[in-house]
């Protein structure tokens, strides 16, 4: 029923105006001003993801946001430039000192938060497809 819908996904933030610098200045993602006051990520993979705002808003605490990259370090490193705080979950996840999971059980990956308090990945992309 639903295998050609043009489905998308979407998240809430506390503050719109916060998420649209964080994620379209301080990540450089294509954010930009969506209907109904609300906030349109545009991904190189050519989804749309729908940013709205939750007065109320509790964050996620789970990863909302994938961002696959081709040098985990390099986008940690661009990303303390910028202020941005990664997270560390303890020893569980076999992070390193800058926060990057290098695990035999899955890709390396470090995660932060946007100002809402959402958790962010970035991970390996892995081999071309």
């Amino acid at each position: 029923m639903f295998k050609d819908s043009k489905a998308f996904s979407g998240f809430a933030v506390k503050d719109l105006a916060a998420a649209k610098s964080f994620y379209g200045d301080t990540l450089g993602l294509d954010a930009r001003d969506g209907p109904m006051g609300m906030l349109e990520l545009h991904l190189g993979s050519g989804a749309v993801v729908l940013v709205y705002p939750k007065e109320d808003h509790q964050p996620a605490n789970y990863t909302i946001l994938n961002l696959p990259v081709k040098d985990v370090d390099a986008a940690v490193d661009q990303l303390t430039a910028a202020g941005v705080r990664m997270e560390h979950y303890g020893s569980d996840f076999g992070q390193d000192e800058k926060g990057i999971a290098r695990g035999n059980d899955g890709p390396t990956i470090a995660w932060f938060k946007d100002p809402s308090g959402n958790i962010i990945a970035v991970l390996d992309e892995g081999p071309p497809a």
